[in-house]
């Protein structure tokens, strides 16, 4: 499996507080170790992004207020957004 960042998961990144960029760092390189890793607590999204209707949308933990979501496509785990849930699921 590769990594790879939207534009928007870039900018939304580089908006969050320098405490949860660090702890957002390590997350990838679990993702790419194991799904499965207990620190990350993937679970499938329902819904919306920011408006946008999605599906095959998947959410990680980086702390308990603060979630990335990305989609699995061809072997590669797209980052699409970084934030709380507020910011990004609009609830």
């Amino acid at each position: 499996m590769k990594l790879q960042w939207t534009k928007s998961f870039v900018k939304d990144y580089q908006k969050l507080p320098q405490q949860i960029q660090k702890q957002t760092d390590k997350k990838p390189g679990f993702l790419l170790q194991d799904i499965s890793h207990p620190s990350l607590r993937v679970k499938k999204v329902q819904g919306s992004i920011r408006g946008k209707k999605v599906s095959d949308v998947y959410e990680l933990s980086v702390t308990m207020n603060y979630r990335l979501f990305f989609q699995i496509q061809n072997n590669v785990y797209v980052l699409l957004a970084i934030g709380t849930h507020k910011e990004i699921l609009g609830r």
